[in-house]
């Protein structure tokens, strides 16, 4: 059965606040590892600095096809004040569209900071998705976002992987030069073992003055 992916966005702003977890997996991307590695996470961020941020995927957008505008509505669904919302965040995920955004209250988006939220949607969102990594795409967004909430360090964007596209074989000229070459070589070592033994020879019975006798 094809799932509706208006009703799916309906869905999503009737599904109430997260309370016991952090991810409204609607997409169904996540793996049960991924999503353990986020809650703990996020748990954590929570527990340590009062810092809530939930991560949301969706297969697609028809109502509303704005992420950021859809995010922003979730988070004023769910926390309609802004004493209430002021600390939170949303992390939303894209599948077919391959895009993210990163929405929150005051307080959360000036915690994070907008040169990490400009790389991590940059770079860690379309660098992975561009391979289809979903689940690296939200745990590494998320692990910057709390590293920072966290006052550590953050761990920066992905590398971009680059296909290698050196040959790993010989051309047919290539091989025809080297067979050339090891032929040469053949040829100059068969002269070389009998040549030498001749001139050896040659020597040898020139400089014997009884030879000929």
């Amino acid at each position: 059965m094809q799932i509706d992916a208006r009703a799916s966005e309906i869905e999503i702003l009737q599904t109430p606040k997260p309370t016991s977890g952090y991810i409204v997996d609607d997409a169904g991307i996540l793996s049960r590892a991924a999503a353990g590695s986020i809650n703990k996470t996020l748990q954590e961020l929570e527990s340590e600095t009062g810092y809530h941020l939930n991560v949301i995927t969706v297969r697609k957008l028809v109502f509303e096809q704005d992420p950021y505008a859809f995010g922003d509505k979730i988070l004023e669904t769910w926390y309609p004040t802004v004493e209430e919302g002021t600390n939170k965040g949303n992390f939303l995920l894209v599948k077919t569209a391959k895009e993210g955004a990163i929405v929150g209250g005051p307080k959360f988006l000036k915690a994070v900071g907008d040169d990490v939220l400009e790389s991590i949607l940059s770079k860690n969102v379309p660098i992975n998705l561009e391979y289809e990594k979903f689940n690296e795409a939200l745990t590494s967004s998320v692990d910057r976002i709390a590293a920072v909430l966290e006052g550590k360090a953050d761990p920066g964007p992905p590398a971009k992987f680059e296909k290698d596209n050196s040959r790993t074989y010989k051309t047919r000229k290539e091989t025809g030069e080297k067979r050339e070459a090891f032929s040469n070589v053949v040829v100059g070592l068969l002269v070389i073992s009998f040549v030498v033994p001749m001139l050896q020879y040659f020597g040898y019975v020139t400089g014997d003055p009884d030879f000929d006798d």
